[in-house]
């Protein structure tokens, strides 16, 4: 297994956090921060990037960070982090990952505490050392024990992203393991969970299962292997990365796959409604009676069972198996049926496209319309628009669509929503944008009622198009901030305000399973990309995950009208 671009930007922003931590030139953090955050986003992998030089050519990767990017390359592992790790006490990195601890704050900790790991710090904030520290109190310690707490939880998982890229690689690999016909991705990557625990990969094979894992245990990288029985096995890379394998003849790939993707839960009601027939599934095989029934793909154990198949996202247990039997499954979206992509940054605050670009490259991307969604003047901190940069921009706007051909360019704004509801822009400046996004990017402490009153005075003003990024959430590093989401989503169906799945791959906020009560109250969902770059853009594709985890179908989502449709929408909210 060669390292992966995640893997690369994992190592530079674990140096960054060693340097900060060791109180190093802050320019020199930055620069480690800004790497990891470009390779990210980089295309290709990192063997290509340094055979054929693409490092030197991006803007923010100097020599030191090309060097570290070569040696992980070349030998799996770096210097510079291994040398940082000894003169860095491991536990102050994880406590890095507590949201609300910031490098003072675990310095500090460190300093007059001696706390050196999460068990110490866990220690300090339940007898109340952490709390008499100067500028912590008891809040900041409850919030410390949550946020444990919270890491405990998540430890081992992968957001879905990363999952999906080393799934991939691992298939590709596998697929060129003797004997093996294909190599398909099962298990949670399969049906697009947003945190994956567990990479599990099905290989069609001819040759007997046995001899197929023993080629694997005998591939370059791998560290452990253990053979659950003759045609499953748990496999462990060097550099830390697990998956399962299963193996299966042709003739059994439908009912294996399934067992494979799971749920647990879809599972065992897929179990009993064949029971309830007649058949029988068990061992990753369909049976009538004693007889073996041949399933070459899913469909066929779906369709043998009086079943619709079952699309791989809906799998949860959570209705779909009565669905399918009644034939009522819903037509999911798909990418295809966005007509235009919203929720886009420019250079204008913190992208790096210009107007021009961003709906060039969204009109080769197939959309009719893209909305342009800059940061608000309040949020100084991502370069926010003051109303003098506004006009420039809406000129530029003006320009481009008298210019280029094929699409239309909104004037939006990521409207901040400030701590008393009222948004980041007075009213005749708010009047002058196609549509607005309104969302809340800081005073994330405030108690369940303030936030909810805080997001429903944001309603009041008949600009607000959609709410996005709801709830706050950042996966596996920051929980939802507390709302009452029944008062939120009925007054969006009441007022005409969508609310945004934001398909950030760290956020996917709101999460699917509150879509599915939000547009059973009457709301309209948007699916926002949330783009900063061209590769993000592609983020729409985790937004779209989503929406099919939530049942969503076309007409559901706000950016699949076309562009008058979805203009008229924002317009009826200013008639209210």
């Amino acid at each position: 297994m060669t390292v992966d671009r995640n893997a690369v930007a994992r190592v530079l922003d674990q140096i960054a956090s060693h340097l900060e931590l060791k109180a190093e030139n802050p320019f020199k953090v930055r620069a480690f921060r800004m790497g990891a955050r470009a390779v990210s986003a980089l295309a290709g992998d990192p063997v290509r990037w340094v055979s054929e030089g693409t490092l030197e050519e991006i803007r923010g990767i100097g020599p030191a960070i090309q060097s570290v990017v070569r040696e992980l390359v070349d030998s799996g592992r770096s210097t510079v982090l291994e040398e940082l790790r000894e003169h860095t006490p491991p536990g102050l990195v994880e406590m890095l990952s507590i949201s609300g601890l910031g490098v003072a704050k675990v310095r500090l900790i460190h300093e007059q505490l001696g706390v050196e790991s999460i068990p110490e710090l866990e220690a300090a904030a339940r007898d109340g050392r952490l709390a008499g520290l100067l500028g912590f109190g008891a809040k900041t310690a409850e919030n410390v024990l949550r946020g444990i707490a919270r890491l405990r939880q998540t430890v081992g998982f992968r957001l879905a992203h990363h999952a999906l890229e080393e799934a991939e690689m691992l298939r590709d690999a596998l697929a060129r393991v003797p004997g093996v016909i294909h190599a398909l991705i099962a298990g949670e990557v399969r049906r697009r969970l947003e945190l994956v625990r567990e990479i599990t990969i099905v290989l069609v094979a001819d040759d007997p299962p046995a001899e197929v894992l023993r080629a694997i245990a005998q591939m370059p990288g791998v560290d452990e292997f253990g053979g659950q029985d003759e045609r499953r096995a748990t496999i462990r890379f060097a550099g830390g990365e697990s998956a399962q394998v299963v193996v299966t003849p042709s003739p059994n790939l439908g009912a294996v796959l399934i067992s494979a993707t799971g749920s647990e839960s879809h599972l065992a009601e897929l179990v009993a409604h064949a029971a309830s027939r007649g058949w029988r599934l068990s061992g990753g095989a369909l049976w009538r009676g004693s007889e073996f029934v041949p399933t070459p793909d899913e469909d066929a154990v779906y369709r043998a069972l009086g079943l619709q198949p079952v699309p791989a996202e809906l799998r949860e247990g959570m209705g779909e198996i009565a669905a399918a039997a009644a034939d009522t499954l819903p037509r999911l979206v798909e990418a295809r049926d966005l007509a235009g992509l919203i929720h886009c940054h420019t250079s204008y605050s913190d992208g790096n496209m210009s107007v021009r670009d961003l709906a060039t490259a969204c009109r080769d991307a197939g959309y009719a319309y893209v909305g342009v969604t800059d940061h608000s003047g309040g949020a100084a901190y991502v370069g926010g628009l003051s109303e003098e940069d506004l006009q420039r921009q809406w000129a530029e706007i003006d320009a481009t669509n008298n210019q280029l051909e094929g699409i239309r360019v909104f004037k939006g704004v990521e409207a901040d929503i400030l701590p008393d509801g009222r948004l980041g822009y007075s009213e005749s400046v708010l009047a002058g944008f196609d549509f607005v996004i309104a969302s809340i990017h800081n005073r994330f402490a405030m108690d369940r009622e303030q936030m909810t009153t805080r997001v429903l005075a944001a309603m009041d003003s008949p600009y607000v198009t959609i709410l996005g990024h709801l709830t706050g959430r950042l996966l596996l590093s920051r929980e939802p901030y507390p709302l009452d989401l029944d008062r939120i989503f009925t007054k969006a169906a009441q007022s005409g305000v969508a609310i945004e799945i934001n398909a950030d791959p760290q956020r996917l906020d709101l999460d699917w399973r509150l879509v599915r009560d939000a547009r059973r109250a009457g709301v309209a969902i948007s699916i926002g990309a949330d783009a900063h770059s061209e590769a993000g853009l592609r983020n729409v594709a985790w937004g779209v995950a989503m929406a099919r985890k939530a049942w969503l179908e076309p007409a559901d989502v706000l950016n699949s009208r076309p562009a008058g449709e979805f203009q008229r929408f924002a317009e009826r909210r200013r008639r209210r």
